[in-house]
């Protein structure tokens, strides 16, 4: 077996950014349930559930500018953007896809290692700039409009109409809804099923120690 050892690849911001985001984000699909599904589900009860996702849209959107100035500001915006070519890039891309969707099962090494500026592998990489600078700002300015359609009446029409506006928050909610339950399931693929969720509560991902000579 070989041997571990512990790098410091989650600060304690990020950690804080994270449980945050999780804990609001399932919140906010509970609400929006009971909202969408008013008579149909009864988890609380209509009042209660459009004030507390009013109320947890702006910690999340609060939230979402935290993130965004501590990586901005700070040398930890590396880890989005590796020092990579295009073609290195897809090439990468493409290996840790076919380990995700065949290796695995095969019991062959991942392809990608772990260090304080590449903690994500390229698939991570790509996914989470595209949610996180793309999908979420939508969803956030789409939730801002139905929080006052009068308020932001010319955004709304600038959309095309609140039913257009309804219509993309209602997709992404699914898409994040699906999103909760695929990323436990790929943070579980570590070394052992739960070393990625003990690194984001101590910081400390356990790294495997490649053997002499590879």
């Amino acid at each position: 077996m070989n041997q571990m050892h512990k790098l410091y690849v989650h600060p304690l911001p990020v950690r804080i950014w994270h449980w945050t985001n999780a804990i609001s984000f399932i919140l906010m699909i509970l609400t929006g349930v009971q909202i969408r599904y008013i008579g149909m589900v009864n988890l609380m009860s209509f009042k209660m559930a459009v004030d507390l996702h009013n109320l947890v849209g702006f910690v999340l959107i609060a939230n979402f500018f935290l993130w965004f100035g501590f990586y901005l500001f700070s040398d930890k915006i590396k880890v989005y953007h590796p020092e990579l070519s295009p073609m290195k890039h897809f090439r990468d891309s493409f290996r840790q896809m076919m380990f995700y969707g065949y290796g695995i099962f095969r019991g062959q090494p991942n392809p990608h290692h772990v260090s304080v500026y590449h903690k994500f592998n390229p698939m991570q990489s790509m996914t989470y700039q595209i949610i996180m600078l793309l999908l979420v700002p939508i969803q956030f300015y789409t939730g801002v409009l139905l929080w006052d359609v009068e308020m932001f009446e010319t955004g709304v029409n600038l959309f095309g109409g609140v039913r257009v506006v309804d219509t993309v928050h209602v997709l992404l909610f699914i898409f994040f809804s699906a999103f909760i339950f695929i990323h436990p399931y790929l943070a579980s693929l570590g070394h052992t099923p739960t070393a990625h969720f003990k690194a984001m509560f101590t910081g400390y991902e356990e790294i495997e120690d490649e053997p002499a000579g590879h």
